[in-house]
């Protein structure tokens, strides 16, 4: 989900509750904060030699000891106001940083809207060969130890 899609689904739906949803189908605890948020900017090199360049708009959400705690559609906009000096733009892909067993990034795949709650709903990230033509690497599989990629 790009972070303009974001903004604007908050918007439409201030009074309404904000939620996450794990890639395993649990929902984050509803007493989570929304701790930072941030422009993340990687540039990496691939096996291959090519440089790539990857942004995305991260939220950080962390679980904190105030059960009563509850984060409204209306207050995150509102906190992603505050962001907008930081943020160049609102094309940027979004995730959130999650801490359960370990801290994790999770993309948001989708978004779903009921009566009382807006829901991100988020994915998993996966490793891959970016340089996939160089390795040799038939298609369907991965660079593994062994295989002469990387």
């Amino acid at each position: 989900m790009k972070l303009a899609q974001f903004k604007a689904l908050l918007e439409s739906n201030r009074n309404k509750q904000f939620l996450l949803q794990l890639p395993n189908g649990k929902t984050v605890p509803q007493a989570f904060h929304i701790t930072e948020v941030g422009f993340v900017s990687k540039t990496f090199i691939d096996c291959g030699g090519k440089v790539h360049t990857q942004q995305t708009c991260q939220l950080q959400a962390w679980l904190g000891p105030d059960v009563d705690h509850r984060i409204e559609a209306g207050k995150m906009a509102d906190i992603l106001t505050k962001a907008t000096a930081i943020i160049p733009h609102d094309f940027l892909d979004l995730e959130v940083e999650y801490e359960d067993e370990v801290i994790s990034q999770y993309p948001v795949a989708d978004a779903n809207v009921t009566e009382t709650a807006v829901t991100l709903v988020l994915t998993t990230k996966h490793t891959d060969c970016l340089a996939k033509d160089l390795c040799f690497v038939p298609a369907g599989d991965s660079c593994a130890p062994g295989s002469g990629c990387c």
